[in-house]
């Protein structure tokens, strides 16, 4: 039986997060982790570093090919990202 004051572990966390201001490099270390995902193990593969900074996500890429299409859909990679970490955590992509 649950008492008046009982929370559930998923409110716990997030509240836990909120207090320590952790939610947004927890938000943007999930968006690192979702890279290979999102983008699959051909550019996860040539993808040879990978971080966020201040809204921004840097990802060096070795192939000049690969990087050039992946230029093209910049905006729908972003969205994604934004998406699956449920608000904006990226503004931009820089490949570097």
């Amino acid at each position: 039986m649950r008492k008046p004051n009982d929370v559930t572990l998923k409110e716990a966390i997030t509240k836990m997060l909120s207090v320590y201001r952790l939610r947004g490099k927890y938000d943007e270390t999930g968006v690192v982790a979702f890279w290979p995902e999102l983008m699959g193990t051909a550019i996860a593969n040539r993808t040879t570093q990978i971080y966020v900074n201040n809204k921004k996500l840097f990802v060096r890429i070795e192939s000049s090919v690969i990087k050039n299409e992946l230029l093209i859909v910049r905006t729908g990679i972003i969205q994604k990202l934004n998406e699956h970490a449920g608000g904006e955590v990226i503004t931009e992509i820089i490949f570097l």
